[in-house]
């Protein structure tokens, strides 16, 4: 779905000591959605870039706030992002 590769050229990292951590927060922000949107993101036939956009919204944000602050208005905002594609429950 997203590329490390996709997601470092967001982030605007060149070098590759943080491949790692990136990766990491790139998995934690697609449950993360996952979790908002109440499905698997496998059930799109092609995910959309709003979807997408969101993804990359939440790895920048614990990148870049990595002791936790703003966690909750990240989760805010990604609720609001992703809102025309959640399903009502599971």
């Amino acid at each position: 779905m997203i590329s490390l590769e996709e997601a470092k050229l967001y982030l605007r990292v060149e070098g590759d000591e943080e491949d790692a951590l990136i990766a990491s927060l790139l998995t934690a922000s697609i449950e993360l959605c996952e979790g908002i949107l109440r499905y698997p993101l496998a059930e799109f036939e092609e995910v959309p870039e709003l979807v997408k956009n969101a993804v990359l919204f939440a790895t920048a944000s614990m990148y870049e706030n990595r002791e936790g602050d703003g966690i909750k208005s990240t989760f805010e905002t990604l609720k609001d992002l992703l809102s025309p594609y959640r399903k009502e429950s599971w």
